[in-house]
């Protein structure tokens, strides 16, 4: 009874100590991002991303609105995800903003994006988890408390 306790501890810990190398090697991994021909990367069709620019229905969120200016409305989405906390921006100019947001219990980094599509006076937005492959809602979330801080800004 002593050696299949011992046992089913030693596979439960090799399990879960490859468990925590996965995520962490998918946490380092930074997926190619950008915009290209006037899009956002397509999303994967795990359930942990949304974006404004996928045909997905259950994937697919609202653009938001611009501003009185390009520049202001750059000013608000940084404003937007400050006042959300967890992220850190890791590229910008005049049209596009990229932020990883890190999660608070479990560390993941989640890629968010906004490119400023001035010609049609909107922003898209693309966010996705890079581990794991379901994320309880979370991007969506997270999109639906930027989307709402963002509009509050004037």
């Amino acid at each position: 009874m002593r050696k299949n306790m011992r046992f089913l501890l030693i596979v439960f810990g090799v399990l879960a100590f490859a468990f925590i190398v996965r995520v962490t090697i998918q946490n380092s991994q930074v997926p190619e991002l950008g915009v290209k021909d006037g899009k956002l990367t397509e999303i994967s069709s795990k359930p942990n991303n949304v974006s404004t620019q996928t045909d997905d229905p259950d994937k697919k969120v609202a653009t938001l609105p611009f501003k009185s200016s390009k520049k202001s409305t750059m000013t608000a989405l940084k404003q937007a995800v400050a006042s959300y906390g967890n992220g850190k921006i890791e590229a910008e100019d005049a049209d596009y903003l990229y932020v990883v947001f890190t999660t608070s219990l479990m560390h993941y980094h989640d890629d968010v994006e906004f490119w400023l599509d001035e010609k049609a006076q909107r922003v898209h937005y693309r966010s996705s988890s890079r581990a794991g492959y379901s994320d309880m809602g979370l991007n969506r979330q997270r999109y639906n408390d930027i989307a709402a801080l963002y509009e509050a800004i004037e």
